[in-house]
């Protein structure tokens, strides 16, 4: 079974579809991106969140709202804030390279533990 990875920025423009994009070329991983805006892409809903396994927000602003919005779910899922600043361009080699350095930490554990 993959693990399902969810990345959450503002509007679902950059950020997290550059987390989409590099981390669903790995075969264990199921990945989609959504934005917490009004005027995302792809808003986040309570669906999406649902269906994830965890979760990585770009800034504490998305955990907060997260958190605001779903309350119950944000309690029930690890939520991860990787402190990437709304400052790169889709596909920006030097946000990839935070990407890569900052959600390898977290996915390692998940990917090497026993199905639950």
């Amino acid at each position: 079974m993959k693990l399902r990875v969810l990345f959450l920025c503002n509007r679902n423009c950059l950020r997290s579809p550059t987390a989409e994009r590099i981390f669903s070329e790995d075969s264990r991983l199921e990945v989609r991106s959504a934005g917490v805006d009004s005027d995302a892409t792809v808003q986040v809903t309570r669906e999406l969140l649902e269906w994830a396994d965890v979760i990585f927000v770009m800034e504490r602003r998305q955990r907060n709202l997260v958190h605001q919005r779903f309350a119950d779910l944000y309690r029930a899922k690890p939520i991860i804030c990787l402190y990437i600043p709304d400052e790169y361009a889709l596909m920006d080699p030097a946000l990839i390279e935070l990407l890569r350095t900052r959600v390898a930490p977290h996915l390692a554990p998940l990917l090497s533990a026993p199905p639950s």
